[in-house]
């Protein structure tokens, strides 16, 4: 009954808050194992962890945090005096998270969010390109201590094809999401290195709304930065 009458409580909160702002997130859930301590909720602002949040856990494990969203961002929620961090993408409504204490800087449950689970399909695929490149750079290693230059050669032209791949399944993940905030994003996490064509060619295909919102202007700015340097 003690639980259902939290949860009763978080309810009211959630219902009066939005009426007044719809633009509030609020981040709850559970971290398994939790029994004392600070949760922060995180962004970055201008490359610094900025604290917008921040909830004493004593004794519930249960949490609620809340921050005003302009446009869908990557935010974290952080534990005091731990490297433990919870990356996710933060928007208006609600976002549920749920985790163990002892896996929760790897392994998080979230929810509530389309650009966060579309940043997870993302990063599914992008974890096969890296375990395929770990593989190709330890064989090249191997192959440079045996003094097998033809090995040597033929496994560099792989990790290049694998690269080219990467940048454009990045490119063509960005474009297919091109009417969410989790396109520019991969713009600018995984194609700051890429041919500026691609970064111009999703810049200029964004949605309006996308193009507005912060990664949306970053990556313009990006782009008409290093055009400017051409």
């Amino acid at each position: 009954m003690k639980r259902l009458g939290v949860f009763i409580v978080i309810g009211i909160v959630l219902w009066s808050c939005a009426k007044e702002n719809t633009n509030v997130m609020y981040v709850k859930g559970n971290i398994k194992g939790l029994k004392k301590g600070v949760l922060y909720l995180e962004k970055q602002k201008d490359s610094v962890f900025v604290k917008v949040d921040s909830l004493e856990v004593n004794g519930s494990s249960e949490f609620l945090l809340s921050d005003e969203v302009e446009s869908p961002e990557i935010y974290y929620l952080t534990l005091s005096k731990s490297k433990k961090k919870i990356p996710f993408f933060g928007e208006k409504d609600t976002i549920e998270i749920s985790a163990s204490l002892d896996k929760m800087d790897w392994k998080a449950n979230i929810s509530g969010s389309k650009n966060q689970e579309l940043l997870d399909q993302y990063n599914e695929i992008k974890r096969k390109f890296s375990y395929e490149n770990m593989d190709l750079l330890k064989a090249e290693v191997e192959a440079n201590q045996n003094n097998d230059q033809d090995s040597v050669a033929k496994l560099q032209l792989k990790k290049q094809r694998l690269l080219r791949n990467s940048y454009l399944y990045s490119t063509n993940f960005a474009l297919t999401h091109k009417d969410q905030e989790v396109a520019p994003y991969v713009a600018l996490t995984d194609l700051f290195n890429a041919n500026i064509k691609l970064l111009d060619t999703i810049n200029s295909t964004l949605a309006p709304e996308v193009k507005a919102s912060k990664y949306g202007k970053a990556l313009d700015a990006f782009v008409k930065e290093i055009k400017a340097k051409e």
